[in-house]
């Protein structure tokens, strides 16, 4: 599609600005804004990616998506207005706003070669096989790409109840950024498909928007090329680098717990971005005001978006997950083999992968093809039997110490103020339901007290579980099922 220009007159011809008229009003403006724009952004913003329309002294710019609408703004706002004023007097206006006549053009893998970018985290308009934090430089010294995994695609994700917000926040972020969601924060278990929305964001945006400059990359990742910056002092240009850029999306944020110095630098970057009119997507395993060592006002800023919650995902989600992932493998499995699998296997789509990768493994030892729910049955037995967690009375008093902030002492000591009373029966609750221990052995490790105390702080607790009662943590006021399912995550994941 070329540029075209729509106007009252019937007789101005949509056609590429070095073909049109001089005198004309339109073609003035396409030639002047390539001027004023450069050759590369021209081709890849304006050639065949929006509409001109002049009326009276209003030039309107039509462009595919929200998307471009916003970043247009930010980027060209100006050249576009003095453009306009150049032709038609200072009197010109300039309106930036979607035609649905107009389609994002979607590029090839490696996006527009115009755009290609080197880039040490991740950023610019590379090909999504890139290793997020890698160099995005095919030639000497690089390595290459077709070496690296394939991002993951939003159109491959399992659409279910349980991930359902999060999947259409995710797809929104890509299509309409202009409508608030910045910060989108996604948390939920490990497995549960966090990382997989990162990175189909970062590949739509790139292969939708290819000038955009999108980083993806771990927290541990930003820690790291922050100390490095610090190290060989090179902090402006580690600040330029991350408050420059448009899209930033950062996983596993909880690594930047009790990392005050690193908390204070990535707080500030949000900061900047936010004010840039950038677009930040962030996820973790924990709600952010279940992250204790972290900043009150780097924990508020992080839920000044949309917050998502992933659950694991439920039975219907995860017989849809595993009837994909069988059909790419060299096996073949009945149906009652997968169901084996969707409803032994609960927690996350690890699980289910391992389950299946196990499963496939035995059919190469064995030479059988054919995997029956007998099979899966028998084979997946040994399998959960091997992954058994369990659960002890230490690793309950490690997990509550470590979200409320206090210590084993406190915990088992005497004292009944109420910072240390809801943490020492949500631990008893929890080591009464998740270990072999008895009332009393409980009661004993916690302080030396009685099995009916622990059955009181038992009741209590499933009371507060029924009427939703806050809880204190760390100053702010949570409801006591996410004290529990945070906790429950720390305990089952080891």
């Amino acid at each position: 599609m070329q540029p075209t220009t729509k106007t009252k007159q019937p007789d101005r011809p949509a056609q590429e600005p070095d073909s049109l008229p001089e005198q004309a009003e339109s073609a003035r403006i396409l030639r002047r804004l390539a001027d004023r724009v450069g050759p590369k952004n021209y081709e890849n913003w304006f050639l065949g990616r929006c509409t001109v329309t002049i009326e009276g002294d209003e030039v309107r710019f039509g462009v595919g998506s929200p998307f471009v609408v916003s970043w247009m703004q930010r980027q060209f706002r100006e050249a576009m207005q003095g453009t306009a004023t150049d032709v038609l007097g200072p009197s010109a206006r300039v309106r930036l706003d979607v035609d649905p006549n107009v389609m994002p053009e979607v590029v090839g893998d490696g996006g527009s070669t115009a755009n290609k970018r080197t880039s040490a985290v991740g950023e610019g308009t590379g090909s999504e096989n890139a290793t997020p934090g890698g160099d995005r430089d095919s030639g000497a010294g690089g390595r290459r790409s077709g070496t690296r995994r394939r991002f993951a695609d939003l159109g491959d994700f399992v659409v279910g109840d349980s991930n359902r917000l999060a999947w259409t926040a995710a797809s929104r972020i890509c299509d309409a950024p202009a409508d608030g969601l910045s910060p989108l924060y996604l948390f939920g278990h490990v497995g549960v498909g966090k990382t997989h929305l990162l990175e189909g964001i970062s590949r739509r945006i790139r292969r939708l928007y290819p000038s955009l400059r999108v980083t993806y990359l771990t927290a541990e990742m930003f820690t790291n090329y922050f100390t490095a910056a610090l190290r060989e002092r090179s902090t402006p240009g580690f600040r330029q680098r991350f408050r420059s850029i448009d899209v930033l999306l950062v996983d596993d944020v909880d690594f930047l717990d009790a990392k005050k110095g690193v908390q204070e630098e990535f707080l500030h970057t949000l900061k900047q971005l936010e004010a840039n009119g950038s677009h930040v997507v962030l996820a973790a395993n924990q709600h952010p005001r279940l992250l204790a060592k972290f900043s009150e006002e780097l924990s508020s800023r992080l839920m000044a978006g949309l917050v998502c919650r992933i659950e694991p995902p439920e039975l219907g989600t995860r017989q849809e997950i595993v009837g994909r992932l069988a059909k790419r493998m060299a096996v073949t499995f009945t149906p009652e083999a997968l169901a084996v699998v969707a409803r032994r296997f609960t927690h996350s789509v690890r699980e289910l992968k391992g389950a299946l990768y196990c499963l496939q493994n035995w059919s190469i030892a064995s030479g059988r093809q054919r995997i029956s729910a007998r099979v899966s049955r028998r084979v997946l037995a040994e399998l959960e039997r091997d992954c058994i967690r369990i659960v002890a009375l230490g690793d309950v008093e490690r997990a509550i110490c470590s979200l409320f902030g206090v210590q084993a002492a406190e915990l088992k000591s005497s004292r009944r103020t109420r910072s240390l009373v809801q943490p020492r029966m949500l631990a008893m609750f929890l080591a009464r339901k998740h270990t072999q221990a008895a009332y009393s052995e409980i009661g004993e490790f916690f302080g030396g007290r009685n099995h009916s105390t622990v059955m009181s702080a038992v009741a209590k607790v499933q009371d507060w579980l029924s009427t939703d009662t806050p809880v204190m943590v760390s100053s702010q006021s949570l409801s006591v099922q996410e004290v529990v399912d945070s906790v429950e995550q720390q305990l089952l994941a080891g």
